[in-house]
């Protein structure tokens, strides 16, 4: 888990002991997302599932947008952390029109009021 928040990263702490899962293989990290892409991509992490929430960006009509999640998919580091048959699933707001790069599939998407759910896949190659 990537926060930038120390106070965000504590509840999720709190939520992830709370779990079965396996302590070992869960990792908190309290900093910027774009700095942790770069270093687990350097430390050749490889991850089945990513879930981006980013704050939500400005309404962008009429022009591409450059929000936090358009950054996420736009990042080349992103889509070599996920594994070949990996799942990237990104909400964003639904006034935040996306240009989906060349190197994703998008193969769901889904509407919560004001929310969107895209869930991607990254394409050979």
């Amino acid at each position: 888990c990537v926060e930038k928040s120390n106070r965000h990263a504590g509840f999720l702490r709190r939520n992830l002991a709370t779990t079965q899962l396996d302590a070992a293989r869960v990792e908190v990290r309290v900093q910027n997302a774009f700095t942790a892409l770069a270093q687990l991509t350097d430390g050749g992490q490889r991850f089945d599932l990513i879930l981006a929430d980013p704050p939500y960006g400005e309404k962008n009509v009429g022009r591409r947008s450059t929000s936090f999640a358009q950054q996420l998919l736009d990042n080349p580091h992103l889509s070599s952390l996920l594994a070949s048959d990996g799942m990237f699933i990104l909400g964003h707001t639904k006034r935040d029109a996306l240009d989906l790069p060349d190197c994703w599939k998008q193969v769901k998407m889904l509407r919560h009021g004001d929310t969107m759910m895209r869930f991607l896949r990254k394409l050979a190659g």
